[in-house]
């Protein structure tokens, strides 16, 4: 199986992320040491500094990691904004900018900046906030082979109506097969 197509400089706004194969983007912190050792396909990321012009993310994600110049290894540079209910006590940071607004206006704003280049959002949270707002144009995960048992979630809305997803670059409901074999299993 192939991975999708290469990515390309679209002034579209991606929700982004690594993925457990359980469902998690982060550590129940916001941890994110589980993906060391975890490789992606060689010039992935180089794609993604390419085709990126702007970052969203939220406020606690920026608290645990605080730093702009740790996106994809400090080999992209731009703008970052962070949408928060509290600006008023944010660190004041060289190219991050904190939002006090709604989700939508957020979008607006950053895909201003990204100057026809994508926005990526690095929050489940305001992700899913522009999924339900029809804002998010494609979902972009990298499913990892780990198990974290507990954590962030991509998506997590109890209740809701499924979200049917078209896959990019292959048979549009196509289910994505993964197979593999646990390495270190605890306890046996």
């Amino acid at each position: 199986m192939s991975d999708t197509e290469p990515q390309t400089a679209g002034g579209k706004v991606l929700w982004h992320f690594t993925m457990s194969l359980d469902g998690f983007v982060a550590g129940p912190h916001h941890e994110m040491d589980w993906m060391s050792g975890v490789s992606a396909r060689p010039g992935l990321a180089a794609e993604y500094v390419e085709t990126t012009g702007a970052v969203l993310g939220g406020r606690s994600g920026w608290d645990a990691f605080p730093d702009p110049s740790a996106v994809y290894g400090g080999d992209w540079e731009g703008p970052i904004f962070v949408l928060t209910h509290h600006p008023e006590d944010a660190t004041p940071t060289e190219r991050v900018t904190f939002l006090n607004c709604d989700p939508a206006e957020a979008v607006r704003i950053a895909l201003a900046a990204a100057g026809g280049k994508n926005l990526e959002v690095f929050s489940p949270t305001i992700g899913a906030q522009l999924l339900e707002r029809g804002l998010i144009d494609e979902i972009d995960l990298h499913i990892a082979p780990v198990l974290l048992g507990e954590g962030i979630r991509l998506y997590d809305s109890p209740g809701s109506t499924p979200i049917r997803l078209h896959r990019v670059g292959a048979d549009p409901t196509s289910v994505v097969n993964v197979r593999y074999r646990p390495t270190n299993v605890v306890g046996t």
